[in-house]
């Protein structure tokens, strides 16, 4: 059983930074499709960041890019999303989700994957 525990939310003013960490657990880390999500009440959970096993591959969503960057550290079972530039609209419950190293489930779609964190607020205020 995978567990997936995330911290670092928070609230912050426009254009400011956040980093959000995930710790997994009970795993194979180093086997694992990372990813992270977001989501709006109200609204479907929408793709963030995505890197693979190895930390070489990564994909981001149009909204965020050039603004976030997602990593890991496989020695500490840990990834994060490093988000700059904040804007209100990011504003949302932050999930992170892990998955299987191959898949023909597109990396966008939840369905891809089969664990996830509780999630972790943040809000950027105007």
């Amino acid at each position: 059983q995978v567990r997936m525990v995330e911290s670092g939310g928070g609230e912050v003013q426009t254009g400011g930074s956040l980093r959000v960490s995930c710790v997994v657990s009970g795993g194979t880390f180093d086997r694992l499709s990372l990813a992270w999500f977001r989501q709006v009440p109200g609204e479907e959970r929408e793709f963030v960041a995505y890197i693979n096993w190895s930390g070489l591959g990564t994909n981001y969503a149009e909204s965020v890019k050039g603004r976030f960057t997602i990593s890991r550290d496989n020695a500490e079972n840990t990834f994060f999303l490093q988000m700059n530039g904040l804007k209100p609209e990011d504003t949302a419950i932050y999930y992170c989700a892990a998955g299987p190293a191959l898949s023909r489930v597109p990396i966008a779609l939840p369905s891809r994957y089969d664990d996830w964190g509780q999630g972790t607020q943040v809000t950027v205020s105007s």
